[in-house]
């Protein structure tokens, strides 16, 4: 009889991090490196190209904009790697996903098999109101989700 269950693989193998390039979501990736660490886990950082409504644009370089964030926390990232590399050894990917944040790291967790979920608290006073993606995620109860402020 097949649970699902395995034994001797205990604790996360994939530990996915929202990142944007807010404090918020730099701490959350610095906690959850941490975690990756300790569980000898991957660490999975992405990042959710937002997609612009058709006209939006108009011509203008606005996903060369988003492109260029992807760029500079990849660069970010790996600069940070390099520097602690023996000291705090993780293994890590980089991942872009496009559309609206929520629904970009639920496809990226899906794709790739997240067995925990760590973003950064919204440092958007609306999102108290209307709910912010760490809310939402939470709410699915697809995967473990930490919210580091």
């Amino acid at each position: 009889m097949n649970t699902g269950f395995e034994r001797g693989t205990d604790g996360p193998k994939v530990i996915l991090a929202g990142i944007d390039g807010s404090e918020s979501s730099l701490r959350a990736a610095a906690y959850a490196a941490g975690l990756a660490r300790r569980q000898n886990a991957l660490l999975a950082l992405v990042y959710v190209q937002p997609v612009m409504p058709a006209g939006a644009s108009l011509g203008a370089p606005v996903g060369g904009t988003t492109e260029e964030i992807a760029q500079g926390l990849v660069a970010e990232i790996r600069e940070s790697a390099e520097r602690l590399k023996g000291v705090y050894d993780v293994r890590w990917q980089f991942h872009t996903f496009r559309g609206d944040p929520y629904s970009g790291l639920v496809s990226a967790a899906e794709e790739l098999t997240a067995d925990a979920v760590v973003v950064g608290a919204s440092e958007q006073a609306g999102h108290r109101i209307v709910g912010s993606v760490a809310v939402r995620l939470v709410k699915a109860g697809r995967w473990p989700v930490t919210v580091v402020p």
